[in-house]
């Protein structure tokens, strides 16, 4: 059964035989325990104090599956690592890593794979202070660049309709100011955009289905704060 793999089977039946094999294993932590995990991690990074398992024998036993408790989409920059600001070891957490932590296609099916397959309660999308992306759009929109490579340019329209009506709104506003209404801006568009687009049951008294939520990483203090999910 450890072989069977969505090729051979179909992806219905790769998701059943998941679950046949692996998710009794591991109870899945509700979405409240899961950010209080990250939270707590958070604060032991502050701390300089760690606790993230990268033994050989945990190695070894995610060798039969995963049972991450959240999933975490976040920046690609180098300076903000989800294992470690948030102090977890292998297996811990789904990372997707993608520059302004933008939603794309890809974005988008792997959420669904973490939360529909393999049962992760919390979804964060990870923003951090000074995104090159973010700073990088504001530019292009006031000041365009000439023959931008494609991929750069959809990279900014991805980023471009959360900040556009800031700069619509004060033209003038402060750049250190804009920058940070900005990257705030572009985290909670992503959100927008998961709970829209994921195909993804909502969470509802009766069922604990998976949350969605924004966070932001400063880079100067490692501190990460999280947005109230009810005001994204």
């Amino acid at each position: 059964m450890a072989s069977t793999n969505a090729t051979n089977f179909g992806f219905a039946t790769y998701i059943y035989l998941y679950f046949e094999r692996d998710a009794a294993k591991v109870p899945m932590m509700n979405a409240a325990e899961a950010l209080q995990r990250l939270q707590d991690g958070n604060g032991r990074f502050l701390a300089e104090i760690h606790n993230r398992d990268v033994s050989q024998e945990r190695r070894l036993a995610l060798t039969t599956g995963q049972t991450p408790f959240a999933v975490i989409l976040s920046c690609a920059d180098s300076r903000v690592p989800p294992e470690i600001i948030f102090d977890q070891g292998l297996g811990n957490l789904f990372v997707i890593r993608v520059a302004g932590n933008v939603i794309t296609p890809e974005v988008l099916g792997s959420v669904e794979f973490a939360t529909s397959v393999l049962g992760s309660r919390l979804v964060v999308v990870l923003g951090h202070t000074d995104c090159g992306a973010v700073q990088a759009t504001l530019g292009e929109i006031t000041n365009p660049t000439e023959n931008l490579s494609p991929n750069l340019q959809a990279l900014v329209d991805c980023i471009r309709p959360s900040i556009a009506p800031l700069l619509a709104k004060d033209p003038q506003k402060e750049p250190e100011s804009l920058l940070s209404l900005a990257i705030q801006a572009n985290i909670h568009q992503s959100v927008g955009q998961l709970r829209q687009n994921a195909h993804i049951a909502p969470p509802t008294p009766a069922n604990a289905g998976p949350q969605i939520i924004g966070a932001e990483y400063s880079l100067a203090t490692g501190t990460v704060t999280f947005f109230d999910s009810e005001n994204n």
